[in-house]
């Protein structure tokens, strides 16, 4: 890819020397999951409109306070925005549907998860796979950090009150996760539908079913599988005409073919964009 992911300083760095858009350029931060939609339209955009969209994947946490502190005019979101940004002001932009997959070492033999077995593991409840209907194994728990939006949304649709367990291995980003459990035969992480199969990675996860249903598109877009959410984009107010124009490109019908091939499912043209 043409554009990369840029560190949290060498963006921040960025936006602090120039006003984005007005100096010919868009900055986009956020959500590392949703960085394949940001990566692939900066690109297509920049070709056709000469405009430089500089993405970094800080986590979506980081990239809502990017926002609103004007270092970034774009924030990408795995999670829609909690009690305290609702007070800021965004525009909220949904652009895509996304499952969150349980995944486990190819090695693990088990092959489903209930809600309720899912929250016990996370919680440190249950240590052992024999205990789930597999081999006696100790389960090495893998979370994500307190900026992901990954996070936010398993422990809201799984976790029901309950703390995570402090001893899980947390990481801070969706390519660690998933490197860490690929080598590690007792490891559980969750990760976005859409990195499952990466054609980047090297080594190999595998989902397992939640509550006896599949993580595909189809469950996800029908509602049948439970660990689901919307992906957005979020401006400080009205966009800019160079942020819109970005936006509306994501958007269009011409990136849902790409946004498919990275495992989410299109918002649509439809979407409508409104204060939250």
């Amino acid at each position: 890819m043409a554009i990369g992911a840029l560190t949290l300083a060498t963006a921040l760095s960025i936006s602090a020397c120039s006003s984005g858009a007005s100096d010919g350029q868009i900055t986009v931060a956020g959500s590392t999951t949703c960085l394949p939609i940001a990566e692939v339209a900066a690109e297509a955009y920049t070709e056709q409109t000469g405009l430089s969209v500089l993405v970094s994947g800080l986590g979506s946490s980081a990239g809502i306070e990017a926002v609103s502190n004007g270092t970034a005019e774009i924030a990408t979101s795995s999670r829609g925005l909690n009690e305290e940004e609702q007070k800021l002001g965004l525009t909220t932009i949904p652009v895509a549907h996304d499952g969150i997959a349980v995944i486990v070492n190819p090695d693990n033999p088990v092959q489903n998860l209930s809600t309720e077995q899912l929250r016990d593991i996370y919680a440190g409840k249950i240590t052992n796979w024999s205990e789930v209907g597999g081999e006696d194994l100790a389960i090495q728990l893998v979370n994500r950090d307190e900026a992901s939006g990954t996070r936010e949304a398993f422990k809201s649709i799984i976790m029901d009150g309950e703390p995570f367990d402090r001893r899980a291995a947390v990481l801070s980003g969706t390519g660690q996760v998933r490197d860490v459990v690929s080598r590690t035969r007792g490891a559980i992480g969750y990760i976005s539908m859409g990195f499952v199969e990466s054609k980047y990675a090297e080594t190999q996860v595998r989902a397992i079913n939640v509550n006896h249903v599949e993580p595909i598109e189809a469950t996800v877009a029908s509602g049948g599988y439970p660990i689901s959410r919307d992906l957005y984009f979020f401006t400080k107010g009205e966009p800019t005409d160079e942020a819109q124009g970005y936006i509306d490109y994501v958007l269009s019908e011409e990136m849902d073919e790409q946004i498919r091939e990275a495992g989410f499912i299109p918002a649509g043209n439809g979407s409508e964009a409104g204060e939250e």
